[in-house]
């Protein structure tokens, strides 16, 4: 049985910090791997399920995987909506018949909005431009809805991405770490 965990990653001055979500489920099969890039999930209380993406319980889709731990691995896409963290599993059957399912992680953008991922959407494994923060204390951030539905208010908003502090525009009132190659958010109050 592959174990999967769905993961959403706040951003923030200070790191990140995941919010998993555990789930578990067993490959079904649909693709030659599980969860590959394009295939489909369906969202349950306590598992995900490969899906054909025509399925009227798909709900998700692979917008690119991995394998490996997501620490050591490559970022995903900036408007994932969640990511799915597999667990190595040797089940009595697989995706290509070798015995076993590897360790990774798949990102994800659900089918339909609204889509965390999205500039200003509240969240997603990535803090990008457009998306809104609050502070969290000790000099953390998290990220919330640009236009507050979220429980915390908007306080401020990431207006762009740098290489710098220094290359921030004068209006700079937080700097957040972003990550990749301009690893800088300048934001500035709502």
């Amino acid at each position: 049985m592959a174990a999967l965990a769905g993961c959403a990653r706040w951003s923030g001055s200070g790191g990140a910090e995941p919010s998993p979500a555990p789930a578990s489920t067993r490959p079904s099969g649909y693709g030659a791997v599980f969860l590959a890039r394009g295939e489909c999930s369906s969202f349950g209380a306590t598992s995900f399920t490969e899906v054909p993406c025509g399925s009227e319980r798909a709900a998700a889709r692979v917008i690119a995987r991995y394998d490996g731990k997501v620490a050591d691995g490559p970022s995903c896409p900036p408007t994932t909506d969640f990511v799915l963290h597999i667990s190595e599993t040797r089940p009595a059957s697989d995706e290509d018949g070798d015995g076993v399912v590897p360790r990774g992680y798949a990102c994800m953008r659900k089918l339909e909005p609204p889509h965390p991922g999205d500039p200003g959407g509240g969240g997603g494994p990535r803090t990008i431009v457009g998306d809104c923060v609050y502070s969290a204390g000790s000099g953390q951030v998290r990220e919330t809805a640009c236009d507050g539905t979220d429980k915390k208010s908007p306080e401020y908003r990431v207006t762009s991405a740098v290489t710098a502090r220094s290359k921030c525009p004068g209006s700079t009132e937080l700097y957040v770490q972003l990550g990749g190659s301009k690893p800088v958010g300048c934001a500035r109050p709502v």
